[in-house]
């Protein structure tokens, strides 16, 4: 298809079929890269991320009496959801930077659950091969269970990947 002449007017086939050979198909699964407070990075499915939002933190909306893991609520296309610092949730020591003129949040949804973890930064969208996924191996306690495994990447510290169900239905979030 993407070699049709339609698409393409003014040039010759041979030239429209050289291009369909130079595409290549991506392999792997697409996952969502970012980063937390610690410059830990993960991924995440991009099957199981909603959407990726700035928001400024006064638009963030602290609630009393909630989890010091939970920032607070946002309007998302007329759904409240809350947002939760997903470093200090997966036990790292320093909490998401709140003071700066927006905070990067990744809206995670299952079965009509959604919750926006706060982070550090957004990476970039990439093809990673599930087959070359690894048990990770330095993990800490209060990270394992969220973790379903990691890629070394080459030059870089690994790459651990989450699992997003798991971290929407963690009672850790209500403690």
């Amino acid at each position: 298809m993407v070699g049709n002449q339609d698409f393409f007017p003014g040039i010759g086939q041979d030239q429209a079929t050289d291009f369909d050979q130079s595409i290549e198909a991506p392999e792997g699964e697409l996952h969502l890269r970012f980063f937390v407070s610690s410059g830990i990075e993960f991924a995440l499915p991009a099957v199981g991320v909603s959407q990726v939002l700035e928001y400024a933190p006064d638009r963030i909306n602290p609630m009393p009496n909630v989890s010091p893991l939970l920032l607070g609520t946002v309007n998302i296309r007329g759904r409240v959801i809350w947002v939760g610092d997903l470093g200090q949730f997966l036990g790292e020591v320093p909490p998401v930077n709140t003071d700066r003129a927006e905070i990067s949040i990744i809206a995670i949804e299952d079965q009509g659950m959604m919750l926006g973890l706060a982070v550090e930064r957004i990476g970039v969208m990439a093809w990673l091969d599930p087959s070359q996924l690894a048990v990770s191996r330095n993990r800490s306690d209060s990270m394992a269970p969220f973790i379903k495994g990691e890629w070394i990447m080459e030059g870089s510290e690994p790459l651990k990947l989450l699992d997003q169900v798991n971290i929407l239905r963690s009672a850790r979030w209500a403690s």
